[in-house]
């Protein structure tokens, strides 16, 4: 009787979190404009203007990623992870680009070692 319960209770466990990973890949997946750069690292006005100018992110269901971070991102991949607080963005080189980030309806901020960026739906 005891396998049973332990049994179901590991059931109900995965399917929570298949859900809740499920959500925030959900949440994800539309095209982000880059509203906001917080540099944690030394970025010329130049660097920045161009992100903010440019910075674009397309997410698709199928895990892939276009649009314009630090640099262009053509063919890009993603993966999310920790239930939609982590993210890890790979170009197309397979250049990773790991940071935590936070999904909101509207809103996705990116957090990463060299800066904070915060992004809108659009």
């Amino acid at each position: 009787m005891k396998k049973s319960n332990l049994f179901i209770y590991g059931i109900v466990l995965l399917a929570v979190l298949i859900v809740s990973c499920h959500n925030g890949r959900n949440k994800l997946v539309n095209s982000w404009k880059i509203t906001a750069v917080e540099a944690k690292m030394p970025l010329s006005d130049s660097a920045k203007s161009a992100i903010l100018d440019n910075g674009m992110l397309t997410f698709t269901k199928d895990g892939h990623v276009t649009g314009y971070l630090q640099r262009e991102i053509t063919d890009g991949t993603y993966a999310l992870t920790k239930g939609g607080k982590s993210l890890v963005i790979k170009d197309e080189t397979g250049t990773p680009y790991p940071c935590e980030s936070t999904i909101t309806d509207d809103k996705l901020i990116l957090d990463s070692k060299e800066m904070k960026i915060t992004l809108d739906k659009i």
